[in-house]
């Protein structure tokens, strides 16, 4: 079940939302779980049971590893627990590709395993790690409640396109939760905000790539005018997946951290990282990077921890080698940063901002590709590899059939609006006027986001791939 789906906005949610809020307390964890089953099931009807094989294994090792603290015991629990995990994970997402691979290194003809991938199970594998390493290291006490921790692990508003929640994060809400109208109306609003990015910018911007990919003509042009759509894509799908998600858990009583922060506005490679797919950045940062010394090392180890988190940060994105290279991609951009390009980019903002464009524009080419073979033909045809002509007639009949979305993209990829409203309120009769029309936008949002839907608009669904 899809968020930006009829089943999900008007039968799934308000019957999981009016039996949340009429549940006592101390039972909201269960109607969490029980209906976040029911929304994993809906989609994946055999994998609920991995799942839940998934909680109680990691619910026992969670407690050995804490009465075990301190002794050889703890480390061994835990250790199982990533072995555990990453099994899973690897088995289900990457058996097919260490396969491929080795087949062509060896001449074998080892038939693929094609394995249907569970949805989202890269992220609540990194949710289940987080958790049980946290245990270990005594930053979060074991749960002892098998229903709480399968509340926090299966968590629907969260579980298929993330952000990664971080069982310290959220310990506390667990047990207890706020429920304000304020923060309802707030959740209700950043939902609806984040449905029409998906529905009415992003997928869209998808089916100006369906057309990229259907065409004969391609040209130098088409070439560009694909890859700043579908960066844009990806942005707008992404962060408006977080959106919901941050709007629901405001609804349910949480708080989420932000996914996304304006990364195109960035001025470095650094900062777009800090910027992008939050979460994901932080969690390598404070389970691999930091754990394998980070910076405090000298030059050749920070070379090798600098190498290792990008090359998995790519590899988390899907088993194929042109997310690999585009991890790496990004590890290179960022030594050379740090090394040297930052001393040559510091003239003038305008300079930076086309610096990070145009070297993050290459790299959604390279990570839109489904090989590497295809990554490299996007990258080649942004610069007239192959002899392509500079200019196309689909790339011009796409550039005047989807210009003005394009332009709407580009500004609310920058936070214009948000400083917009902002100095607009520190007058206070258009801020009246404002909160007026804040409920009559939402909801033209809301029936223009479903009307889309009921027409069955283009609607992929790209978190397939992770």
């Amino acid at each position: 079940m899809l968020f930006s789906s009829i089943p999900f906005l008007y039968y799934f949610l308000p019957i999981v939302l009016i039996i949340y809020f009429i549940t006592p307390k101390a039972l909201k964890n269960t109607v969490l779980l029980l209906s976040s089953l029911v929304f994993y099931a809906w989609g994946e009807p055999r994998y609920v049971f991995l799942m839940i094989a998934t909680v109680l294994f990691n619910y026992i090792l969670g407690i050995l590893i804490e009465k075990t603290r301190g002794k050889s015991l703890s480390k061994f629990f835990v250790i199982l627990s990533v072995v555990a995990s990453l099994s899973v994970l690897g088995y289900f997402k990457y058996a097919d590709f260490f396969i491929k691979n080795f087949n062509t290194l060896t001449g074998l003809s080892i038939p693929l395993l094609k394995i249907a991938l569970p949805i989202g199970i890269s992220f609540y594998t990194f949710q289940i790690l987080s958790y049980t390493v946290d245990v270990y290291r005594g930053d979060v006490a074991a749960q002892k409640n098998p229903i709480t921790l399968g509340a926090y692990i299966a968590l629907f508003p969260q579980l298929i396109a993330g952000p990664i929640v971080r069982y310290v994060d959220v310990e506390k809400q667990l047990v207890k939760r706020t429920h304000t109208f304020e923060k309802t109306a707030f959740g209700i609003q950043r939902f609806i905000i984040g449905l029409s990015k998906k529905i009415i910018i992003a997928n869209t911007l998808g089916q100006l790539c369906e057309n990229f990919h259907s065409a004969d003509d391609k040209s130098v042009m088409f070439y560009w005018l694909f890859v700043i759509a579908y960066m844009l894509q990806i942005y707008f799908d992404f962060s408006g997946y977080s959106d919901m998600a941050i709007g629901l858990g405001k609804i349910l009583g949480f708080d989420f951290m932000e996914n996304f922060r304006y990364p195109f506005i960035s001025s470095s490679i650094s900062e777009f990282w800090r910027r992008w797919h939050i979460s994901l950045g932080s969690w390598f940062r404070d389970y691999v990077y930091i754990p394998m010394g980070g910076n405090r090392v000298g030059k050749i180890r920070l070379l090798i921890n600098i190498f290792t988190v990008w090359f998995l940060t790519g590899f988390w994105h899907g088993a194929e080698w042109n997310f690999i290279i585009w991890g790496v991609y990004f590890g290179i951009l960022l030594l050379m940063e740090k090394y040297f390009l930052a001393k040559h980019i510091k003239k003038t903002k305008i300079t930076k901002h086309i610096y990070v464009l145009f070297f993050t524009a290459i790299s959604f080419a390279i990570f839109a590709g489904s090989s590497m073979k295809d990554a490299l033909v996007n990258v080649g045809g942004m610069f007239g590899y192959g002899d392509i002509p500079l200019i196309s007639e689909s790339a011009v009949y796409n550039l005047r059939n989807f210009g003005f979305i394009l332009i709407i993209a580009m500004v609310c990829a920058t936070p214009l609006f948000v400083k917009l409203k902002e100095k607009l309120n520190t007058n206070r009769k258009i801020r009246h006027l404002m909160d007026a029309l804040e409920i009559p936008l939402l909801l033209i949002l809301l029936i223009v986001s479903t009307a889309y839907l009921a027409d069955g608009s283009f609607n992929p669904f790209l978190y397939f791939r992770f």
